[in-house]
């Protein structure tokens, strides 16, 4: 009889704990339809990710990313805890880029630069531009 009481009271309480438990409120779970424009969506942002992650992991492009110090895992940490918005939004900028650079835009940036140099009189590059004599 002693066994069975001391077998009793540790079994007693687990049930009153249980049942504690199941008296708490929590709240309820709502399911609902999503849409077609949710799931398309989000296959979209996981295309677009994949795109970025094979993109950062070509060989030339890790040369760079190491050359500037920079760790290839810790890119794909980067990437993976990018939101959905940063994703669409990165790859979108990456698609829009021409595939070999704007050489003209850096033409033009590196004669502006120059010229200016120039006027202020740090430079002698161009002889259209005069220099007050010293």
């Amino acid at each position: 009889m002693d066994k069975l009481r001391s077998l009793a009271k540790p079994v007693s309480h687990l049930v009153i704990f249980g049942l504690l438990m199941l008296s708490l409120p929590l709240p309820a779970a709502h399911a609902g339809m999503i849409g077609t424009e949710a799931v398309l969506g989000a296959a979209q942002v996981q295309q677009d990710r994949e795109r970025l992650r094979q993109a950062l992991n070509r060989d030339d492009v890790k040369s760079q990313l190491i050359a500037r110090g920079v760790d290839p895992s810790q890119v794909q940490a980067r990437i993976d805890s990018l939101t959905d918005q940063e994703v669409q939004s990165l790859s979108g900028n990456i698609n829009k880029l021409p595939a070999g650079g704007d050489a003209l835009d850096l033409l033009v940036l590196v004669f502006i630069v120059l010229l200016i140099t120039d006027i202020l009189g740090f430079t002698n590059v161009f002889p259209f531009v005069k220099h007050p004599q010293r």
